[in-house]
C-alpha cells in the first residue's frame, strides 16, 4: 500500500515524487521507458523554476551540468535583452541537457525515499473512496491512496480518467536534431541569416565540434509516432533553404507538432494530473518544462497534507483553482507568439510593431515575467500586491531566504519579533529578523514560497495558518 503512485518519471513526476517524500508520504514512481531517453535535447530553467531548485538545495549541483544565459530574446524569439533589476536573485535562464535534468530530480527523490519502477505502464485503474488500485501492463496491480498522471502528452491516466482535454491539434510540425554538416561554417552562417529574416523557426547552430542542432519546419503534420528520418531533414532542408547542408550522422532525431490543448479538471476524486498530462502547448518561450515543475511544487505539499491529515477542507482544491489559470495562460501567450511566428504578411507586421513596443522597459519587463513565471501571483483575496506573489531571495540574517525551505515547509518571517506560529510549529517555521530587507512587518510563505498572509497581528496571521495549515497541533 503506497500513498500516492506517481506515473511517469519525467521532470514533473520526480520532482512531485521529491515533494511528497519531504512530508514522508510513500511514494512509488512508474515509467514505462525501461531507460531514460538517450539523445540530449538541451532545455531552458526559467527563473522560477531555478528559484524553486534553489528551494530546495538543488540549485548548486544543477548549475554544475548547465550553461547560464540572459534572460531575454524568449518571447517570439523577438531579440530584445531582459529589463535590468528584474526581481530576482537569479535573473538568467539555465542551458541544461534534458536527460541530465531528468537524472538529477529523480536521484533527488530516490535519495529522499522514493521508489521508481522502470518498464512498467499504468493499463487501466479504478478508484474508491478509500484509494486507488492501479493495474499495470502485465497484468499486476497495486494500491495506493491517491494516483498522480505525469505520463506526458498522451497521457493514458488522463484518458482512462475520462478528463476532457479541448484546444487545438497540431496544424504544422517541427523537425529537431542533432548531425553533422559537410559545408563549411561561414556558409552555413550567411544562408541561416537570410532565412531567419522572415523565418524565426528554421535554425543551424553549432553544438559541438563539427556538431549542429538543426531546427526545420514542416508544412503539414506526420504521425508522431514515427521517428523523422535523416532523409526527411534532408527533403525539408532543401524545401526550406535550397540546399541540405551535406548533413550526416545524427546523434537524435525528432519531431513536435503546435498541439494546444488544457485538460478540464486536473482532479476526480483521488485522481489527479500534472505536467503535459494536463497541458501541451508548443515550445515556443520554452515553457512546457517549467510549467510542470510549478505543477509539482504546487501539489506536492497540498497532497501531503491531505495524507498526513492536517489539510483544511478545500486545500487540495487550490491545486486546480490557482494551476489551471496559470496553464491557460501560458497556452494563450504561445498561441500568440506562434502566430508571431508567421512569414505572413499580417503577422509580420503585428510582429515588427510588437518589437518596438518591447523598447518600452514596461511591455519588456511584462512579457519576461510572464514566460519566465515570476509575474504570477495567485488570488488569495484582497491585500498588498505581494500577496499570493513569490518571495525573491532575499538575505536574511541565516544567511538566503531560500536556505529555509529546503524542508518543504511554511515560513514565518517575523520583522515585529513578537509574533509566534505557536500549534502549527510541527508545519511551519519561524524566523525573527528585524534586518530583513522587506517593505512590510511580516510575511506567512507557503511551502511552494508564494506569500499567504502579509501583517503584524497575531489573531489575524492564526486565521491564515488555519486557512493553509489545518487545525493547530494543540
Amino acid at each position: 500500500m503506497f500513498d500516492v503512485i506517481i506515473a511517469g518519471c519525467g521532470p514533473t513526476g520526480a520532482m512531485l515524487a521529491a515533494e511528497l517524500r519531504l512530508h514522508d508520504v510513500r511514494v512509488l514512481v512508474l515509467e514505462k521507458e525501461t531507460e531514460p531517453v538517450s539523445f540530449v535535447r538541451i532545455v531552458g530553467l526559467h527563473i522560477r523554476s531555478i528559484e524553486l531548485m534553489a528551494m530546495r538545495g538543488l540549485l548548486d549541483r544543477i548549475l554544475e551540468r548547465g550553461r547560464k544565459r540572459p534572460a531575454g530574446g524568449f518571447f517570439a524569439a523577438i531579440t530584445k535583452p531582459a529589463p535590468k533589476g528584474l526581481d530576482s536573485a537569479h535573473a538568467y535562464v539555465l542551458g541544461i541537457p534534458q536527460p541530465v535534468i531528468v537524472h538529477l530530480l529523480e536521484e533527488h527523490a530516490i535519495q529522499l525515499g522514493a521508489q521508481v519502477r522502470r518498464g512498467c505502464a499504468v493499463a487501466d485503474f479504478e478508484q474508491d473512496d478509500e484509494g486507488v488500485t492501479v493495474e499495470l501492463a502485465d497484468g499486476e496491480q497495486l494500491r495506493s491512496r491517491y494516483l498522480v498522471g505525469c505520463d506526458g502528452g498522451r497521457s493514458t491516466v488522463r484518458k482512462l480518467l475520462g478528463v476532457g482535454f479541448p484546444g487545438e491539434p497540431s496544424r504544422t510540425e517541427t523537425l529537431m536534431g542533432e548531425m553533422e554538416v559537410g559545408v563549411p561554417q561561414e556558409e552555413i552562417a550567411a544562408k541561416v541569416t537570410e532565412i531567419h529574416e522572415t523565418n524565426k523557426i528554421f535554425s543551424l547552430r553549432p553544438f559541438s565540434e563539427g556538431v549542429y542542432r538543426v531546427v526545420v519546419p514542416v508544412a503539414g503534420v506526420s504521425d508522431r509516432a514515427v521517428p523523422p528520418t535523416l532523409e526527411d531533414f534532408k527533403q525539408q532542408l532543401r524545401t526550406v533553404a535550397g540546399t541540405d547542408f551535406g548533413v550526416h550522422s545524427p546523434r537524435w532525431l525528432s519531431r513536435f507538432g503546435d498541439a494546444t490543448r488544457l485538460a478540464e479538471r486536473y482532479r476526480v476524486g483521488r485522481v489527479l494530473l500534472a505536467g503535459d498530462a494536463a497541458h501541451v502547448h508548443p515550445p515556443t518561450g520554452g515553457q512546457g518544462l517549467n510549467l510542470g515543475v510549478g505543477d509539482a511544487f504546487n501539489l506536492g505539499w497540498k497532497l501531503a497534507a491531505q495524507i498526513r491529515g492536517w489539510a483544511p477542507e478545500t486545500l487540495l482544491d487550490t491545486y486546480q483553482a490557482e494551476r489551471h489559470p496559470v496553464a491557460e495562460d501560458v497556452l494563450h501567450n504561445t498561441r500568440a507568439q506562434m502566430e508571431l511566428l508567421s512569414t505572413e504578411p499580417g503577422p509580420q507586421a503585428v510582429r515588427r510593431l510588437l518589437t518596438e513596443l518591447m523598447d518600452f522597459d514596461e511591455v519588456n519587463r511584462y512579457l519576461i515575467e510572464k514566460i519566465t513565471a515570476i509575474g504570477i501571483r495567485y488570488d488569495f483575496g484582497a491585500g498588498p500586491d505581494l500577496l499570493g506573489r513569490r518571495l525573491r531571495d532575499i538575505d536574511v540574517k541565516q544567511g538566503h531566504l531560500y536556505g529555509l525551505l529546503h524542508r518543504g515547509r511554511g515560513l514565518l518571517l517575523d520583522r515585529t519579533e513578537r509574533l509566534t506560529v505557536g500549534g502549527w510549529s510541527d508545519r511551519v517555521d519561524y524566523l525573527a529578523d528585524s534586518t530583513a530587507v522587506l517593505d512590510v512587518p511580516c510575511v506567512l510563505l507557503r511551502p511552494d514560497g508564494h506569500v499567504a498572509w502579509i501583517g503584524d497581528d497575531q489573531q489575524d496571521l492564526d486565521d491564515h495558518l488555519s486557512r493553509w495549515f489545518g487545525k493547530p497541533a494543540n
